[in-house]
């Protein structure tokens, strides 16, 4: 027994020590990592960023470079807000994964199981399989690229989301054949979200996610937060940065409208880190850790491409 206690001991006291040289380590690589920040935002002629690092559970760092606007010019801080579009995907996927793992969908279902305008939808051959969830998921519906006209939907009322599903859109390939990248395909997962839950899309990630992980200062409008904590949107046009429009919650949010700080996103990425390596444990979070990992999984799409040797010999090449 006492051979026992003392190795436990060993191993308690193994954790922290181990905690501790990971943080020296990023301690002593600090200097190099804000000079890369700092080019950055001088390359890309960004009037402001933040960055920081989560280790161990928690914020260990956090640095903020250049002004939350051109106008007032506060500085960006730790808890500055910024619009971090695409990265609001992941929320909207573990919020899908979360409702399988509840047991009130598949991800093999059809996804005009839980919005039925796509059942009048003209499919690109009439041997194609209809669209599942999990082809919206990993962007293999076959929809059309649209970037960047995605992105600027992110206000559009429900009711007129609802009349462009009922028209059908075009597809550019079979679904389930390859990769493409669709912001559509994830607006409609927050429509899914939405009539499989009974709360707005919104409601249910602040509900399920944001709330359970004291992401206090996250959220999909803009306009609850006062415009002192608001980094503003710029694009950079004619060798100037141009003011963009505020854009509002609305049917494209699940694509990319929620809005963070380092500060709150910091707890989003240290829940997801804490579910590796798999392990006894309780589950401890919004979701369970096996739950968190399938969106580490993916989906691989690979095509046959003429090899550019001697041998014309074909060979594989990943798309995606």
């Amino acid at each position: 027994m006492r051979r026992v206690a003392c190795l436990l001991l060993l191993l308690l006291m193994a954790v922290p020590r181990a905690q501790a040289a990971d943080e020296r380590r990023i301690a002593h690589a600090l200097p190099d990592i804000d000079r890369i920040f700092a080019d950055f935002q001088v390359d890309s002629h960004a009037p402001g960023l933040v960055y920081g690092i989560v280790a161990n559970g928690r914020l260990v760092h956090v640095k903020g470079f250049g002004v939350q606007d051109l106008v007032h010019r506060r500085p960006v801080t730790a808890d500055s807000l910024f619009r971090i579009a695409s990265m609001t995907k992941a929320f909207t996927a573990l919020s899908i994964l979360k409702l399988r793992e509840e047991g009130r969908l598949s991800l093999d279902d059809l996804a005009e199981k839980y919005v039925p305008e796509l059942r009048g939808w003209t499919y690109p051959t009439k041997d194609s399989p209809r669209i599942r969830v999990r082809d919206l998921l990993t962007h293999s519906a076959g929809l059309v690229d649209d970037n960047p006209w995605g992105d600027r939907q992110t206000p559009l009322p429900q009711g007129e989301f609802t009349r462009m599903l009922a028209r059908g859109v075009p597809f550019s390939t079979t679904p389930g054949t390859g990769y493409e990248y669709s912001n559509f395909g994830y607006a409609l997962l927050g429509r899914i979200i939405a009539n499989v839950s009974g709360l707005s899309y919104r409601r249910y990630v602040e509900r399920n996610l944001l709330a359970p992980l004291g992401m206090t200062s996250s959220s999909y409008e803009v306009s609850e937060w006062p415009v002192e904590r608001r980094a503003m949107g710029y694009r950079w046009e004619d060798g100037r940065w141009k003011p963009e429009p505020v854009m509002h919650d609305g049917a494209f949010g699940a694509m990319g409208g929620l809005q963070s700080s380092a500060n709150d996103y910091a707890r989003w990425v240290a829940f997801l880190l804490s579910a590796w390596p798999p392990r006894d444990d309780p589950d401890d979070g919004p979701v369970s850790r096996a739950t968190v990992r399938m969106l580490a999984q993916g989906s691989n799409h690979v095509a046959i491409a003429q090899r550019n040797g001697k041998s014309g010999a074909t060979a594989c090449r990943q798309g995606g």
